[in-house]
C-alpha cells in the first residue's frame, strides 16, 4: 500500500464513524445517564476532597501555631520558675542568717560582748585597747 492509499483508508474510516448514529432506546439512555452520573459523582468527590484538604490544612496550621505559642509560654514559665526558685534560696539563706542572729541576740553574753565591741563598754576593772584593722587603715591612706 502506498501512503495515499493509507490516507484514503483512514478518511473512509473517519467518514464511516461520522455516519454512525446512537440508538434512542432506554438502555442507551440509562447507560448515558449512569456515565454522566458517575462523572458528576467523581467531580463532587474531588470537590469534597479539595474542600476537606483545605479545612484540614487550616486546622493543622492552627494547631501547629497554637503548639508553638504554648511551647514559648512554657519556656518562659520555666525560666520564671528557675528565677523564683533562685530567689527563694536566697530568701531562705537570709532567713537562716536572721534566725541565727535572733538566737544570738537572745543570749545575754553575746549582747554584752557586742556592746563592748561596738560601744567600747567595759566591766569594772577592764581596760579596752583598740587595735586598728589593717583594712581600715589602708582605706584611710
Amino acid at each position: 500500500m502506498e501512503v495515499t492509499d493509507v490516507a484514503k483508508r483512514q478518511n473512509q474510516i473517519g467518514t464511516q464513524q461520522n455516519n454512525v448514529r446512537t440508538l434512542e432506546n432506554d438502555y442507551v439512555r440509562s447507560s448515558e445517564h449512569k456515565a454522566n452520573y458517575s462523572k458528576q459523582k467523581k467531580i463532587r468527590f474531588r470537590r469534597r476532597m479539595f474542600v476537606f484538604s483545605i479545612v484540614a490544612s487550616v486546622i493543622l496550621i492552627f494547631l501547629i501555631k497554637t503548639n508553638i505559642n504554648q511551647s514559648e509560654k512554657l519556656a518562659q514559665k520555666e525560666q520564671q520558675k528557675e528565677e523564683v526558685l533562685a530567689q527563694l534560696e536566697e530568701v531562705k539563706e537570709k532567713q537562716e542568717l536572721l534566725n541565727l542572729q535572733i538566737a544570738k541576740l537572745e543570749d545575754d553574753e553575746y549582747i554584752a560582748k557586742l556592746a563592748r565591741k561596738e560601744f567600747f563598754l567595759s566591766e569594772d576593772g577592764e581596760i579596752i585597747f583598740t587595735i586598728p584593722d589593717d583594712d581600715k587603715s589602708k582605706e584611710n591612706e
